[in-house]
């Protein structure tokens, strides 16, 4: 598996680009950098987009892809995938004929660049070679991870933005994980921010770790906001794991 980091910042500032990662060039974890990325060739072979939440960092490329693929005119159609709740809220806030055209019917009904597809929390579906597994994650909205797992056996999971949670680490089960993409938003000294925001600090993701049966052989963290990066990178360090490394934008993850 090849994951390309289109994307992994908490915020947006210059050089930092928010969450997307990239499967073999056809499937997108998010889409909170795809077009100010991707040229137009590599958009056009996007097929399908997991959408963790609906907050607008992991949201606001969709629109964007939808009009370059409608104006390019190559017939190019691509899945929107989610938990019925994160659909709803796309659809009726994002797609809705006022703030963004309605892609789901344009150019025509039964005919658009979008479509909708519903996930279930823990239910599989196949995706070319890929099993695709959402798992509920503690956030501010409703949110999911979704588990991948390759013909070969291996398995990555991408949490999205996640506060503290036992559910999703019981539901994975004793699998072993070959590579986690897991956030810390937040140096220590903002543990409460964290917590009512639903997301991670550098403890809490020692906290979290101790939940997994197997440690993954690769931790890799996101969404770290930029204002806080270097604390954050030192806070991580001090925790002493070392498949543990900090993401950039750029990089490509390999499994």
């Amino acid at each position: 598996m090849k994951i390309r980091v289109l994307g992994c910042s908490g915020a947006e500032f210059p050089g930092h680009n928010p969450p997307g990662f990239l499967l073999d060039d056809e499937i997108l974890f998010d889409a909170g950098s795809l077009t100010n990325v991707l040229d137009g060739s590599g958009q056009q072979k996007i097929r399908n987009i997991f959408i963790t939440h609906a907050h607008l960092d992991h949201i606001r490329g969709i629109p964007f892809l939808a009009d370059n693929l409608l104006i390019k005119n190559k017939g190019c159609k691509v899945n929107i995938i989610s938990i019925p709740q994160v659909i709803k809220t796309i659809r009726e806030n994002l797609l809705n004929g006022q703030v963004w055209p309605d892609f789901t019917i344009i150019p025509g009904p039964g005919n658009g660049v979008l479509k909708f597809l519903a996930a279930r929390d823990g239910c599989s579906m196949r995706i070319n070679d890929f099993t695709v597994t959402p798992y509920k994650v503690n956030h501010s909205v409703p949110a999911v991870g979704y588990l991948v797992e390759d013909r070969d056996g291996k398995l990555f999971f991408y949490t999205g933005d996640t506060g503290p949670t036992d559910a999703t680490w019981e539901k994975l089960g004793d699998r072993q994980i070959h590579c986690l993409i897991i956030e810390v938003s937040f140096p220590n000294r903002m543990k409460e921010t964290a917590l009512m925001t639903g997301h991670l600090t550098s403890r809490l993701l020692k906290e979290e770790l101790s939940k997994v049966k197997h440690l993954p052989e690769k931790i890799y963290i996101t969404h770290t906001k930029p204002q806080y990066f270097r604390t954050i990178r030192t806070e991580l360090k001090n925790l002493g794991i070392r498949n543990l490394s900090l993401l950039r934008d750029g990089e490509t993850i390999r499994i």
